[in-house]
C-alpha cells in the first residue's frame, strides 16, 4: 500500500490508532487543498512519537520525516491500526 493511502486512511483532525502494541494519539493536518500533510503521532503512555510532513506536487511526491529517520515513519505509515470507537449513546 502506498505511503499516501496509509496516510489518508488517517482522518483528519485527531483520532488514534495502535502501533507495536501501544495506543497513540494522532493529529493530521491537511494544507494547500490537501497538497501538503501534517502527521503527528504521540505515544499516548510513552513518549516516543512519530512526525512527517507530505508533500504533493504537479509531478512528484515528497516524504519529508522531522527530526528521525525516514525509516521509522515508513514503518508506522505501514503498520498502524486504526482504532474504532462504538457509541454507547442511546
Amino acid at each position: 500500500m502506498s505511503i499516501l493511502k496509509q496516510i489518508n486512511n488517517l482522518p483528519k483532525g485527531y483520532s488514534e490508532v495502535t502501533f507495536q502494541n501501544k495506543k497513540y494519539g494522532v493529529t493530521r493536518t491537511d494544507f494547500n487543498n490537501g497538497k501538503s500533510i501534517k502527521v503527528y503521532a504521540r505515544e499516548l503512555a510513552g513518549n516516543n512519537f512519530i512526525s512527517l510532513n507530505f508533500y504533493k506536487t504537479s509531478n512528484k511526491e515528497f516524504l519529508k520525516p522531522c527530526e528521525m529517520a525516514e525509516e521509522k515513519v515508513i514503518q508506522f505509515l505501514k503498520n498502524y491500526k486504526s482504532i474504532a470507537y462504538e457509541s454507547h449513546l442511546e
